[in-house]
């Protein structure tokens, strides 16, 4: 019998609780560049992004996407609890452990990689931080899919904020990129610690044998969506590493910065999918396409709710808020930003709860992937080539929006999605013009503030944007009567305290 629990509440009471605390991750997450960018000069902070995408590519590459298997046996294998999570532990243990070896016999590899003087230096500590950091990636997986929403919430929250603690204090007392790398041992550390000591607490004796039939399950079910998750990293990195390559540390200086925002992308949306995975994945299993589409739209329609307004706010003060929080010396990175934003707009085309529940189209997902890689690869050395880092950006959007209405149209024939269905995305298009609508009105806020410092401009868009788009989701009857419920019990929760 598959286990439901707490996964068959609310969906936007779950979203909100995840939403809520990724969105102080974000925030916390949000102080250290712009300390960063203070303290180091621009080939200094380009070296710091390095040496970071190289272990935030290698953690994600690693794992295979082995660890979100714990979305699909926990609630089905409630017997075998304890061999899902101690196999997705030594999993982990074992490719990151390879990769850390790996560097650590070659170490001129970061210098290869970047072709930047001196990368070798770092290669012992960079080679740590991603064996420590693959063991604890499960952290917020497994919580989540053992149905924990709060303690996964709170789990999340405290990570982002004793690493952005840690790294903030680094910064201001040594200011240098060793010294960063020093704290992500130590963060890695204490997350390894804490990962260990939940899975003892909520599954007891768990390390006692490898379940190797069940290992072989996992592998079957993950290994091709792990490859499509591989290229999916290639697609959403590769351009980074190109930039970093073929024009320095300095000039991935100013491209980093133009693509920031895509922590605000991956903010909600991945709240979203940890909620909807187990949702679909019972769903299919029951063979409830239409409650599938139902609940896709319904996710659609929340991700639009956050998207577009960003979109269209972003858009308006790009350049001020380069400036603000970057300082004056990567403006050059605005039209990267400006294009790089069209990213929120596919964003709201969800694809991981359908692939991950209907394992008869992984496949399909990998020859996406291979092609899509593949054009990349076409794009990044053309665009790079001709246009610098706006050919680059111009590239990874074009190929990722084509990608994305692919899948969409692939699993609309899968689902039975009829014209008739298109009404469910009504409240889409309402989002869709109310956000331009406040859009407009900030910029021309925008345009009576000529030579206004930026944070005046920032405040006097951003006060006028919100009461406007708020007042057209009001009064064109978007807003549903359980989502005023939640919002007046988090307000209520919040002047109780205060």
């Amino acid at each position: 019998m598959l286990k439901v629990t707490e996964k068959s509440g609310s969906l936007t009471a779950h979203v909100s609780w995840l939403m809520f605390a990724k969105t102080l991750a974000f925030l916390f997450n949000m102080a250290l560049p712009v300390l960063v960018v203070r303290r180091l000069n621009v080939t200094e902070f380009g070296v710091y992004k390095q040496l970071f995408l190289m272990i935030a590519t290698s953690v994600s590459l690693v794992q295979l996407g082995f660890g979100m298997s714990a979305y699909y046996f926990l609630p089905r294998e409630p017997d075998r609890q304890a061999a899902v999570v101690f196999n997705i532990f030594v999993f982990n243990t074992v490719v990151g452990g390879l990769v850390c070896a790996t560097l650590l016999f070659f170490p001129a590899l970061l210098g290869a990689i970047f072709r930047q003087p001196g990368m070798d230096s770092y290669t012992g500590f960079v080679a740590l931080v991603i064996l420590l950091w693959t063991i604890s990636s499960p952290l917020e997986i497994i919580p989540i899919a053992n149905g924990e929403m709060k303690l996964a919430s709170a789990v999340i929250m405290s990570v982002q904020l004793t690493r952005t603690a840690m790294y903030v204090a680094t910064v201001i007392v040594f200011g240098t990129v060793r010294s960063l790398l020093y704290a992500a041992v130590v963060q890695g550390i204490l997350q390894a610690v804490v990962l260990w000591w939940y899975l003892q607490s909520r599954f007891g004796v768990f390390w006692r044998r490898l379940d190797f039939s069940l290992l072989r399950s996992q592998l079957s079910y993950a290994m091709p969506l792990g490859l499509a998750g591989v290229l999916y990293t290639v697609q959403t990195d590769l351009h980074s590493f190109f930039v970093s390559n073929r024009l320095g540390a300095a000039a991935f200086a100013i491209y980093a910065v133009g693509t920031v925002q895509l922590p605000l992308m991956t903010l909600l949306q991945e709240a979203t999918n940890a909620v909807v995975i187990p949702r679909v994945s019972y769903l299919q299993h029951i063979n409830d396409t239409r409650e599938i589409i139902l609940l896709m739209a319904r996710a659609t329609r929340k991700l639009a709710a956050v998207y577009f307004p960003l979109y269209a706010l972003l858009a308006v003060v790009a350049h001020e808020l380069i400036s603000f929080v970057f300082t004056k010396r990567y403006v050059a990175s605005v039209p990267i930003f400006l294009i790089n934003l069209t990213m929120l707009l596919v964003g709201i085309l969800l694809q991981d709860p359908l692939f991950r529940a209907y394992a008869d189209q992984r496949f399909f997902l990998i020859r996406v992937r291979i092609l899509s890689c593949v054009l990349l690869v076409i794009g990044l050395w053309f665009g790079t080539t001709r246009f610098g880092p706006v050919g680059t950006i111009s590239a990874v959007v074009i190929v990722a929006v084509t990608e994305r209405i692919i899948t969409a149209i692939r699993f609309g024939r899968i689902l039975g999605v009829s014209r008739r269905d298109i009404v469910l995305l009504a409240d889409v298009g309402k989002l869709a013009l109310a956000s331009l609508a406040a859009g407009l009105v900030a910029a021309a806020v925008r345009g009576l503030l000529p030579g206004a410092k930026p944070i005046v401009i920032l405040l006097a868009c951003g006060m006028v944007f919100a009461p406007v788009y708020a007042g057209a989701l009001w009064f064109g009857g978007v807003v549903t009567l359980e989502e005023k419920d939640i919002v007046r019990r988090k307000i209520g929760l919040l002047l109780a305290r205060s």
